[in-house]
């Protein structure tokens, strides 16, 4: 009974705590020398008997091993001693805490039997625990008939590998056929198991003699299940486990050629179809470059330069290939010193192989290199400068003469003042870096830009001008009182405040109203000077507190019914009512008091910070509803203080306090005034204490403005912000993207602010493109009809190539995260892609297409091939986009942008199949991209004809059924009919002899007669259908139609001409052509003048039918242009008239000299410059469809 007692210690308040730790069944038993002479007052004896025993609970089992941890933390060296009295219970205690960690599916009891067995193992430091620790867990993994159970074990082996490093060498050594446990772990459908795993496999080869052990089993076994499992890895822990991993293995030259070996087999076995068992280690990486996650984006570009510093020459070529350059320089505009410093080291490592320049990886990428040295040169990491400046160096250095990095005088010119501000860095290995850069800059072939910026270079070698800077401050005037507003008696007022005060009780219903309405009557302010004139000195006790009361409903009242944010929750009100019930009777000073106050940087607590709060949110409460009594300025300044001050003190501020203060600074900061880093700095860390921006988010301009005019802020909250924007925002916007009135309808308020930023910083574009890609449906179609109106009211703001840069990356995203097919995941990619389209629309003159044009030309051609005709939404703006970059630029552009997309095989299919659509859904709602299409292929074939391009796939179109939609065409289908002419017409004028158009039949035709031979593959009875399809066309005076008929029809009767002269003739001298002139006539008086009329007499009176118009009408013709006024007549008109004229004189049809006169003047008036009339545009989008006016016509 004494030991007992003596056992269990004094008895006290702390009695039922010591009694859980013990075992009370046997607890009489133990010897004394097993309990812990210090708090907590553990048993070990009972600690063995208590957690083995199955009658206990699994709480109570924890509490005791949390217990004993906490022992072994504290008092590690009496633990220590209390265990190693004997090695037996020593062994024993390992082998029960073992057992437990493999029977227990509690996670928090299983890091807690780790943690044990970690802090045992370790502080005993005697190598018998150590192998019997081993022994039991391999005996586990070897007795386990699955992986299922293993997490438990392969954890603790990592761990304990890591804490105790000798460990690897002993477990490849004594346990190696624990090796095979481990690849059925890294192939077992559990990324847990996995990144266990891969934790472990980290830690052994993170030994040099385990790795040489383990060298054979890598390359005969573990490299391909290792690539393929950091490919497919989808948790962050499977990732960054690999990717620890391979940084291990990335330390040995044997592991790296092995690696980059299976990377090359997996790259050349790429186009093979078969299994895929392959995987790619500089496809992976690049991958992970192109994720989202700065941490995987850092450890990607650590593992490039692991390689390559082995052999730049031997693996650079594998990265390079891959494109990793192009994603390298794009994360030179991170905001991430630690990834723009890794980026650097992979370039420069990059930059030792010739094939990154004559691949143009530095024309891509100088223009991010020197924004990035910009960039960097404003940060205080002076290893990240001598590091950008150290590429920067090496690209002026080598680059070759014969390709141009500078191709504009404006980025020479950025390049040689971000040099000139390195130079004059004030740390001499900067300078030293800057000097040898500015030695390469200055190389011949650099400067060859034009103009030469000479002054600039002046400036760069003088390197110590430009160091001033001034910073003006306009203080605004405070509004005085008025006279009303002091003249004031306390008794009086105490009552007027009462009545007031007892109606928010007397009409509920009303308290939220009533209060909005005292508030923009400036009653928040006249309280304040109430109290401030009679209260200050502790007098007039009660009026005080009926100002406090007021004031505390109204403000509650308030803050219930917002208008513009969302409503506070219960929990926030009650915060509030506390600080206000003890903060408003302390008020009683004076506005200019009260801002000193709230301004104050010492130690602030208790009463008196909730006082601050009182005192920000009557201001805020009162700016809300327009009763603006404090000057802007000075609350501007104020509420900066305020945050410094609960920074300082590292306080989290109540929600509704971070929602006023950023309220106040939003809509008192004047436009020359700008936040202090340290303000923008603690905003930033408050809000990110916040679960979503929506607490605090109040839907007005200036808050918008405020959030996206400091980059730290717009960095991380602009995306949300923007979202919320428009999610608040009630309109739809849908009257702004009617084209005929965009330009005339004033802007709404808040849309204009925007524009506004938008102007000032097009960066935020691309947030914006980002909000259209990951928004509800809805908040997408907002964000995009404000883009379009944005670019179509300022034209003048050049963001094509920022939107397209940015579109460029998603695009890249959908195609490596939806690969197999983009079309079931695309959510809102169609309005994404009508958007790129429209930025395509805008450039009005032919340009080349850059490199970013080319990589979009070919990101989208991959994205049409894998969907099928089906994906309207998608391939509508595709095809726009697609055949715009074909139309919109320069013969040479053509050639490079044909060549791509006739590459792709998988285009031409899905174009095949959609042509073949027309002949049964000509009314269906895909008719838009049925003309899409046939544009399309009609544009393919042109090029492919004109420059002999290769043919990877062939189109197969079936021509009866060509001859028959247009023979019997739908009245309603008039643009898709004009398409098909032009896809008909590019066919005769190719004499149907195209490498990539295949015409095939329908159905088995019979022989062709005697006299079709000549026509094959038409036959007469379908050249006479035809043309009869065509007549009936014209007569339907459509514009654009009849461009299209009049095209098709000179391009057939030349075709008939070369083959069979007598059927030519024939068909054009049939008598009810002249019937469908004098119809087409018949539209004005001047409708002679039309050009498709002028083309089609052009026709008749070059194959001679007097029949259809004979010589006097010829001369009828050209008196009435010559008596028109030709300086109205457009360009297309003009030329029409032009071959007319020609025409009509090369054939002899001129009746007397003053017919050949009035033809000369007509003649000698014919010039483009005559016409003054504007110039039509010739890209257009008719109903959703592309069209190109010039490849209609001609």
């Amino acid at each position: 009974m004494a030991v007992r007692e003596a056992a269990a210690g004094p008895r006290g308040p702390g009695r039922d705590e010591e009694t859980a730790l013990l075992y009370e069944r046997a607890h009489s038993r133990h010897d004394p020398c097993w309990l812990l002479p210090v708090p907590p007052r553990l048993c070990l004896a009972c600690v063995l008997e208590l957690l083995p025993e199955p009658c206990v609970s699994l709480v109570r089992k924890k509490h005791v091993l949390s217990c004993f941890r906490d022992a072994l933390l504290r008092h590690a060296s009496l633990v220590m001693q209390l265990v190693a009295q004997d090695q037996r219970v020593c062994i024993h205690f390992i082998s029960m805490l073992f057992g437990l960690l493999c029977n227990v599916e509690d996670g928090s009891v299983i890091d807690l039997c780790i943690e044990v067995l970690i802090q045992l193992t370790t502080q005993l430091k005697l190598e018998q625990t150590v192998h019997c620790l081993l022994d039991e867990c391999h005996k586990e993994l070897c007795n386990m008939p699955s992986m299922r159970g293993s997490l438990a074990t392969l954890t603790l082996l990592g761990k304990l590998v890591d804490a105790i490093p000798p460990l690897a060498d002993k477990l490849v050594m004594e346990h190696s056929n624990l090796m095979e446990h481990l690849l059925r772990g890294l192939v077992y459908p559990n990324e847990g198991v996995r990144a266990s795993v891969c934790y472990l496999y980290g830690k052994l080869y993170s030994s040099p003699v385990a790795a040489e052990m383990l060298s054979g089993h890598f390359r005969e076994k573990l490299c391909p299940l290792f690539l393929s499992t950091l490919d497919g890895a989808q948790t962050k822990e499977l990732q960054i486990n690999c990717l620890g991993w391979l940084r291990q293995l990335l330390k040995y030259d044997l592991f790296v050629s092995v690696i980059m070996n299976e990377s090359s087999l997996a790259e050349s076995m790429e186009g093979v179809e078969g299994p895929p068992g392959k995987t790619s280690l500089p496809l992976v990486l690049k991958k992970l470059l192109l994720s989202r996650d700065e941490t995987l984006q850092v450890a990607s570009a650590h593992c490039i330069t692991a390689v390559l510093v082995h052999s730049p020459a031997k693996h650079a070529p594998a990265f390079i290939h891959a494109d990793i350059p192009e994603f390298l320089f794009e994360h030179l505009s991170s905001s991430s010193e630690v990834l723009v410093w890794f980026s650097y080291n992979c370039l420069i490592l990059l930059a030792e192989e010739p094939l990154f320049f004559s691949k143009c990886h530095t024309v891509y990428g100088i223009e991010s290199v020197v924004r990035s040295l910009q960039g960097s040169l404003r940060m205080n990491n002076t290893e990240l400068h001598k590091e950008g400046l150290l590429l920067f160096a090496e690209i002026l250095t080598r680059q070759p003469e014969e390709i141009k990095l500078f191709t504009s005088s404006t980025m020479c010119r950025d390049a040689g003042r971000a040099l000139q501000e390195a130079v004059n860095s004030p740390v001499l290995e900067v300078a030293a870096e800057a000097v040898k850069a500015i030695s390469a800059f200055l190389r011949k072939d650099h400067q060859s830009a034009l103009p030469v910026q000479y002054r600039e270079l002046q400036a760069l070698l003088e390197a110590m001008l430009n160091r001033c800077a001034d910073f003006s401050q306009t203080p605004l005037n405070r509004r005085p009182l008025r006279h009303s507003e002091q003249a004031t008696q306390p008794n009086l007022m105490e009552v007027f405040l009462s009545i007031l005060h007892s109606l928010f009780v007397i009409v509920p219903h009303m308290k939220e109203k009533f209060s909005k309405k005292l508030a923009s009557s400036s009653f928040i302010r006249l309280t304040l000077e109430l109290k401030a004139r009679f209260c200050s000195s502790l007098s007039h006790s009660d009026l005080n507190q009926v100002c406090s009361s007021f004031l505390y409903d109204m403000s509650l009242n308030l803050l219930s019914a917002p208008e513009k944010t969302e409503p506070p929750s219960q929990e926030e009100l009650s915060a509030v009512s506390a600080f206000l019930q003890h903060g408003l009777p302390e008020i009683r000073s004076r506005s200019p008091e009260s801002l000193a106050f709230l301004s104050d940087r010492q130690y602030v607590e208790g009463i008196a910070r909730q006082r601050q709060y009182c005192i920000l949110l009557l201001f805020y409460l009162a700016y809300i509803h327009e009763d603006r009594f404090v000057s802007e300025a000075e609350l501007f300044v104020a509420v900066q203080s305020f945050l410094l001050s609960l920074q300082d003190q590292d306080e989290r501020p109540p929600l509704t306090v971070i929602r006023a203060s950023i309220y106040l600074l939003a809509i008192c900061q004047d436009k020359d005034d700008a936040l202090d880093e340290a303000v923008v700095s603690a905003i930033r860390k408050f809000l990110e204490g916040i679960p979503d921006l929506h607490l605090v988010y109040i839907h007005h301009p200036l808050l918008l403005r405020f959030f996206l005019l400091y980059p730290e802020l717009m960095s991380r909250f602009g995306h949300r912000v923007l979202e919320l924007w428009f999610s608040w925002e009630e309109s739809s916007y849908e009257e702004l993207d009617d084209v005929s009135s965009a330009g005339q309808s004033p802007l709404p308020a808040g849309l204009a602010a925007l524009f506004y930023m938008l102007r000032s910083s097009p960066s935020i574009l691309l947030i914006l493109l980002d909000l259209i890609y990951s928004s509800p449906v809805d908040t997408a179609r907002k964000v995009l009809i404000v883009l379009r109106t944005f670019l179509r009211r300022n034209e003048d703001v050049q963001v094509g190539g920022l939107i397209r840069g940015h579109f460029l990356l998603i695009l890249q995203h959908l195609l490596v995260e939806h690969g197999a097919s983009p079309s079931g995941d695309s959510g809102n990619l169609p309005l994404l892609l009508s958007l790129l389209s429209l930025v395509q629309l805008k450039n009005k003159s032919e340009q080349e297409l850059d490199s970013m044009a080319m990589k979009l030309l070919h990101q989208v051609s991959k994205l049409c091939g894998k969907c099928g005709p089906a994906d309207v939404d998608i391939l509508q703006p595709s095809f726009n986009f697609l055949y715009w970059s074909l139309h919109q630029t320069t013969p040479s552009s053509q050639k490079r942008a044909a060549t791509v997309l006739l590459s792709s095989t998988a285009l031409i299919e899905l174009l095949e199949k959609t042509l073949a659509l027309t002949w049964t859904e000509v009314d269906s709602p895909r008719t838009a991209l049925l003309c899409s299409a046939w544009l399309l292929a009609a544009s393919f074939s042109a090029q492919q004809h004109a420059g002999s391009l290769q043919v990877h796939q062939t189109l197969s179109v079936e021509l009866d059924q060509v001859l028959k939609v247009l023979s019997f065409p739908k009245k309603k289908a008039a643009l898709l009919s004009a398409a098909i002419l032009c896809f008909l017409r590019t066919a005769l004028q190719q004499s149907f002899s195209s490498a990539l158009v295949a015409l095939v039949p329908s159905r088995a035709q019979p022989p062709p007669a005697p006299e079709d031979t000549a026509l094959a593959p038409l036959g007469t009875s379908q050249v006479l259908s035809l043309v009869i399809g065509l007549q009936n066309l014209l007569v339907q005076k459509d514009p654009l139609l009849s461009y299209a008929c009049v095209a098709c029809l000179e391009a057939l009767l030349d075709y008939l001409h070369a083959r069979s002269p007598d059927i030519a003739f024939h068909v054009v001298s049939q008598p009810w052509n002249r019937f469908l002139l004098f119809t087409l006539l018949d539209a004005g008086e001047s409708s002679f003048l039309r050009p498709e009329i002028l083309r089609l007499m052009t026709l008749f009176v070059r194959f001679q039918s007097s029949s259809v118009l004979s010589r006097e009408e010829v001369g009828h013709v050209l008196q009435g242009a010559a008596l028109a006024d030709l300086s109205t007549l457009s360009n297309t008109t003009l030329q029409a008239l032009r071959g007319f004229f020609l025409q009509v004189q090369s054939m002899g049809l001129l009746a007397d000299e003053s017919t050949a006169q009035t033809l000369h003047v007509s003649l000698e008036g014919l010039s483009p410059s005559t016409s003054s009339a504007e110039p039509p545009l010739d890209m257009l989008c008719l109903g959703g469809v592309a069209v190109s006016l010039s490849h209609i016509r001609d």
